[in-house]
């Protein structure tokens, strides 16, 4: 009886589960669609290009997607089962309420590993196709070369070399800027070792400049605190081609993070990403507990909508409280593992005491 009890319970949920999903899917490849059409046709990308665009984004999607559609899975299968007085029946039969709970954790502990895996493998490489797409076939300025940490930038008779650029606190550090003369020699170099953008201008700080002198033939070289310099590129542009990290895998990811650390830059935005790859995929456990105790509630029996918009409001006040933790982690108020992680610890601790109450 207690295999056949989990075999329904996962039959009903699998169903229901792929059927939110399909609906949330379909309806996102619509929206996005349309609202990138603008874009694709000032830029002359075709239908099929832009479509592929879309469709490329589909898995990283699904797994943003599949906390909610397994909450409300959770929520529906054992609303049907409370209106139907079945959950009644096997109370009285002596069935725990953390025995109907199994099949719901199992479901979320899957559900969370297929979303580790999705993100070591396919995403990256997904991601990674659409924002090249996105960021080079969807604009107008195409001047920047990018490969990982590294930007080269045309400016004129300017050329300019960036090695790091923090996303976040929208600085650049290891600056280096090179202007060509007549015949293609160097005119002048500038060293500067991190700088920042202050109303459509550049200020590099701890600046080495060489200039070439003709008349000695060989190069002065002066050492200032800082030096304004004007580019034709802002934060944002830099934004835009710069390596995102939804297109690195975990274990990419924290490489990049030894070694930027390991050169002296600050890896602070990085590192917080970095342990957000693993702490978000576990909210799956939180909200099959969650949906699972909402969905046994009284009041779901005779209104199962209300028990469906309690998991939704649950739901969104954890992006809300994961998104915070976040931002606190790039403003370095709180350590990265911490900004990444405090969110699951505080939402399992609300869920559990949610299920015992329903005990």
């Amino acid at each position: 009886m207690i295999k056949c009890l989990h075999k329904y319970w996962l039959k009903e949920f699998i169903r229901i589960f792929i059927i939110i999903q399909a609906l949330v899917i379909i309806l996102f490849v619509f929206i996005d669609y349309l609202s990138h059409m603008d874009r694709m046709l000032e830029y002359d990308v075709s239908f099929a290009r832009g479509l592929w665009y879309v469709l490329l984004k589909l898995p990283y999607m699904f797994v943003q997607f599949t906390p909610a559609g397994l909450l409300l899975a959770v929520i529906s299968v054992f609303g049907i089962m409370n209106r139907n007085e079945e959950l009644t029946a096997l109370r009285s039969s002596g069935i725990s309420v953390y025995f109907l709970v199994k099949p719901a954790i199992g479901v979320g502990c899957l559900s969370a590993l297929l979303m580790l895996f999705l993100g070591e493998t396919l995403i990256p490489v997904s991601m990674a196709r659409s924002n090249h797409i996105r960021y080079h076939e969807m604009v107008e300025n195409k001047g920047v070369v990018h490969s990982r940490k590294d930007f080269w930038i045309r400016s004129d008779k300017m050329l300019v070399h960036i090695n790091f650029f923090d996303p976040v606190q929208k600085t650049v550090a290891g600056i280096t800027c090179t202007t060509m003369g007549a015949g293609f020699k160097i005119a002048s170099r500038i060293d500067a070792a991190k700088g920042y953008y202050d109303n459509g201008q550049w200020i590099l700080e701890d600046v080495t400049e060489q200039v070439y002198d003709p008349k000695i033939e060989d190069y002065q070289v002066t050492a200032k605190p800082s030096k304004v310099i004007t580019l034709d590129l802002n934060p944002d542009d830099l934004g835009r081609v710069a390596q995102k990290t939804n297109e690195m895998s975990y274990t990419e990811l924290r490489g990049y993070v030894e070694k930027v650390t390991a050169e002296g830059y600050d890896a602070t935005t990085y590192k917080v990403d970095m342990y957000g790859k693993l702490a978000f995929p576990f909210i799956c456990v939180i909200m099959a507990l969650t949906g699972a105790a909402t969905g046994m509630r009284r009041f779901v029996k005779s209104n199962l909508p209300v028990g469906i918009a309690v998991g939704m409001g649950f739901c969104f006040l954890y992006w809300f409280v994961f998104g915070f933790t976040a931002s606190l982690g790039y403003a370095k108020i709180l350590p990265p593992v911490v900004a990444a992680w405090v969110g699951n610890l505080v939402f399992l601790c609300l869920g559990s005491i949610y299920l015992i109450q329903t005990e």
